[in-house]
């Protein structure tokens, strides 16, 4: 492995997780804001716990690349689902745009899926 993808493996799992990081974290402080929003979408109030979980463990798990594949797989199919239950309104550029970024995302992660994490990660460290 070369310079270039050593360096730019972490430094791809902490811009991807960190995303991830702070929506979790945003959701704990504002618990009742985010129940609200869920419940107007049509989204179970009992799957913020386990989202707040994915999100905040989830990217954890990325940034030091802890079973990198499984929690890559994860966090694609929950950018891919949450898009498109939040952000899908064909008649919504903004709203498109999200779903679009989201996606984008989840082709990162599957990125990871893919490659692993790479030399720098817990993953990288047991294989070595």
């Amino acid at each position: 492995m070369n310079t270039l993808q050593t360096l730019a493996a972490p430094a791809g799992r902490v811009l991807l997780a960190t995303l991830f990081l702070l929506a979790g974290l945003q959701k704990i402080g504002g618990y009742d804001g985010t129940l609200a929003y869920m419940a107007s979408q049509g989204v179970p109030g009992f799957t913020l716990p386990l989202v707040i979980a994915l999100e905040v463990l989830g990217a954890l798990a990325i940034i030091v690349g802890w079973q990198t594949r499984l929690v890559a797989l994860l966090l694609a199919g929950f950018s891919i689902a949450s898009g498109l239950l939040f952000h899908f309104k064909p008649d919504d550029a903004m709203q498109m745009t999200m779903l679009l970024k989201n996606l984008a995302i989840a082709g990162g992660f599957l990125l990871l899926v893919a490659h692993g994490a790479g030399a720098w990660s817990v993953d990288g460290r047991r294989r070595g």
